[in-house]
């Protein structure tokens, strides 16, 4: 590991303000950076502690009945909270599929949802990546890789976002609160936050130096049941090949309102818009299901390769029936809890 500096800071503006030098990263949990240093991928000059900075890890209630939580709530107390777990189970349930124990005791909000892409080519120093070293080539690109990207990639870089909070937040339509040195903050939806690979994969984030996030904001919960679907090469502790988020409301049969979100398929926790619009007004069926999968996948495309012999790879087909998958859970968890509140029937 190279040598830093080390720096503990005092309140938000001593974080922000000396975090805004080049070379300078913000440290919390360090469940992913740490790594990403003792390989030598991650070389930051100097690192800006921010856990002693007061009311950074406190869940709290918002005016209009949401929820504020800090960047530093650890993943563990943020899936045990009684009000996550009854109002937005979906989001619990994401957390809790995701690292070991001993992990969601250290890692925090804020730095799940910044935390790397877990490419393998990303990071082997003896491998050409575009978001390690801009313009080296992306040597995943048609080569053997399983945690890669299908939607929002380009010709520079098919890494895929590797968390499974981000994929529950984006669904709940969370937003996320900075401070930004010298001057006001900013609120961001995780659409606005992440930015796609194009030419640059190596900006990751709209983030500019020394803007750290200082919450993340849950507008009032949803209702109606809850899913949480992944699916991983093993059982526990791995990240998502394909993971699925959904929110569905159903009275008399029909689809009032319904929301899914994907995670392990792109750049960052993928929604979209028509594909929601599709299910309203409509009763659950393989057909609509279908269509709903085909709106989400139309722009698809699977860069990498399995095995020798070059043969196409699998996401697109494995992430098409795992959104079927998800939406019939949905379907039958609401049918069959009638009269539950939201976490109950989740």
């Amino acid at each position: 590991m190279n040598p830093f500096a080390y720096h503990r800071a005092r309140d938000e503006q001593d974080a922000t303000a000396t975090a805004a030098d080049d070379g300078t990263s913000f440290v919390a949990g360090a469940t992913n950076l740490v790594d990403l240093m003792k390989l030598g991928v991650k070389t930051p000059g100097r690192l800006v502690d921010i856990t002693r900075i007061e009311g950074l890890d406190r869940i709290e209630r918002t005016d209009d009945g949401g929820l504020r939580i800090g960047t530093l709530v650890t993943n563990s107390d943020l899936a045990a909270d009684p009000v996550v777990r009854r109002d937005y189970p979906v989001l619990s349930r994401a957390i809790l599929a995701g690292a070991s124990g001993q992990l969601r005791n250290k890692a925090t909000t804020g730095g799940n949802l910044l935390q790397h892409p877990r490419c393998p080519y990303f990071q082997d120093l003896a491998m050409p990546c575009n978001m390690r070293e801009p313009g080296s080539g992306c040597a995943a690109q048609g080569g053997p890789m399983r945690l890669h990207a299908i939607l929002g990639t380009s010709a520079a870089c098919i890494a895929a976002h590797p968390g499974d909070m981000g994929v529950a937040m984006g669904v709940l339509d969370a937003a996320v609160e900075t401070a930004r040195p010298g001057q006001e903050g900013r609120s961001l939806s995780l659409e606005e936050l992440y930015r796609l690979p194009g030419e640059r994969p190596d900006i990751r984030t709209v983030l500019e130096p020394g803007e750290m996030i200082r919450a993340v904001v849950l507008p009032p919960p949803p209702g109606g049941t809850h899913v949480y679907r992944k699916v991983r090469d093993r059982a526990s502790y791995a990240f998502a090949l394909v993971s699925t988020a959904v929110v569905l409301r159903l009275e008399d049969g029909y689809i009032q309102a319904g929301r899914i979100a994907l995670g392990g398929v792109a750049p960052r926790p993928w929604r979209n818009p028509h594909a929601e619009e599709a299910m309203t007004g409509e009763p659950p069926s393989e057909a609509l299901f279908d269509r709903v999968a085909n709106i989400l996948l139309a722009e698809a495309v699977d860069r990498s390769a399995l095995g020798r012999d070059g043969a196409p790879g699998f996401k697109i087909d494995l992430a098409r029936r795992t959104i079927r998958a998800a939406l019939w859970q949905a379907v039958e968890r609401s049918e069959g809890g009638a009269g539950k509140t939201a976490g109950e029937a989740a």
